[in-house]
């Protein structure tokens, strides 16, 4: 995945919609990208998920009804969603969130195709008597229902 490349294109509006749980990211070169949440959680650039190198990834499972419950800016470079399930770690730069835009039909089917060959699910794992929680609010960020 990219790094921070200063020639990227910057972010013009970022909108969180909660309903459809999708981030929509429009870029100054005019491209705009509805992300779904789960994509942005099983290709987050943490060190978690990505791991320190090529094959060190860890496929990330269960993560369907995953929301973003919070989003802080980072630096003047990118931002840094906190998911529901706990995952905070994953800081997406501008050139970050434009790779996954650009690339979003690849890789959700490489995703996909490594879920299989796993025999995982992207179905959470939900104990008896519990449910996934709800979507909440985000202080400072735009939020459509």
């Amino acid at each position: 995945m990219p790094g921070l490349d200063q020639s990227t294109p910057q972010p013009t509006e970022i909108t969180l919609h909660q309903a459809s749980y999708l981030l929509e990211v429009a870029f100054d070169d005019g491209a705009r990208f509805k992300l779904p949440i789960e994509f942005l959680r099983v290709y987050s650039p943490s060190a978690e998920v990505r791991g320190h190198g090529k094959g060190q990834e860890t496929l990330q499972t269960g993560k369907r009804s995953v929301t973003i419950t919070a989003i802080e800016p980072a630096g003047s470079y990118g931002i840094k969603p906190t998911f529901s399930d706990g995952h905070d770690s994953g800081i997406f730069s501008w050139d970050v969130l434009y790779y996954l835009g650009t690339h979003q039909t690849k890789l959700w089917a490489d995703y996909l195709d490594r879920l299989a060959a796993a025999g995982a699910s992207r179905e959470p794992k939900v104990e008896r008597n519990e449910s996934p929680s709800s979507p909440t609010p985000l202080a400072g960020c735009k939020s459509k229902h």
